[in-house]
């Protein structure tokens, strides 16, 4: 009489109630992106990229508030996120907050869909530099300024001296160049997508449903709603963003801390925010 074998574990099917939920895997940009660990940097937000999708989500959803930045941390932070999704084969949502300009926009487009709040403050795709002349200055409280250097341009707009026509051209040409970086890389992410508006690399900023109608964004939706309209209503979230050490959550960082948050209402009042 030959016995009936049971079936495995690994065949038997996982009670309903067992059944794995869905996970989004959320990244917060918030913020200035800089060059310094006062505001977003790739040597900050990397970790916190990796483990979001080390988890194996359903999808990455970037929320994004961020008035823009460092041209470099804002491609190396987007090129990250693209990498990772290319590798894994995970869709990226981002979702677009108060504003998501110039540095932020970059961030944006790192996602396959991006999405804005109708009050959105979406584009900005140009760069500045702004400096001072306080030429005069250091004459009227008895100071002298002493400058030596070897090389002909290694003394490059110089706050206290007139500007020289030479170094505002140079400026002028590495402005330029990096506008044109900027503008070939949202031409390689939205392409077809993106409208013929003469105003589109201008720097010019566009709110809402009007950054769908040129094509920076994809559509209106907010993070929670549209995850749910995709996965169902048991979709879980997990949030992920730079772990603070243990001197900044006790305070010990509280003059640092406070001086990126003026440079942030300073870099997002540019905006009336």
């Amino acid at each position: 009489m030959s016995r009936v074998m049971a079936p495995s574990r690994s065949l038997l099917s996982r009670p309903a109630f067992l059944a794995r939920k869905p996970v989004v895997s959320v990244i917060r940009l918030q913020g200035q992106i800089t060059n310094s660990a006062r505001g977003l940097d790739d040597p900050s937000m990397g970790p916190a990229i990796d483990r979001a999708f080390a988890k194996r989500p359903v999808a990455v959803a970037l929320q994004i508030n961020s008035p823009g930045g460092s041209p470099v941390q804002s491609s190396l932070i987007a090129a990250r996120i693209r990498r990772l999704a290319d590798e894994k084969g995970i869709p990226v949502l981002a979702f677009c907050e108060d504003v998501a300009a110039s540095g932020g926009y970059w961030l944006a487009t790192a996602a396959d869909e991006i999405f804005v709040d109708p009050g959105s403050l979406i584009g900005s795709i140009g760069v500045i530099n702004a400096g001072f002349g306080l030429q005069g200055t250091l004459e009227k409280i008895g100071a002298e300024r002493r400058v030596h250097t070897a090389g002909r341009s290694k003394s490059f707009l110089d706050p206290f001296r007139p500007e020289k026509p030479e170094d505002v051209e140079r400026l002028d040409r590495w402005l330029t160049q990096l506008h044109q970086v900027f503008i070939d890389h949202v031409k390689s992410r939205r392409g077809s997508r993106l409208k013929d508006d003469p105003d589109l690399f201008t720097g010019e900023i566009w709110i809402g449903r009007h950054a769908v109608e040129v094509g920076l964004a994809d559509g209106v939706a907010h993070l929670h709603p549209e995850m749910k309209a995709r996965f169902g209503d048991k979709v879980r979230f997990r949030r992920f963003g730079p772990k603070k050490g243990l001197l900044n959550r006790f305070g010990a960082r509280i003059v640092s801390d406070a001086m990126a948050e003026i440079d942030d209402r300073l870099a997002f009042g540019r905006f009336g925010l």
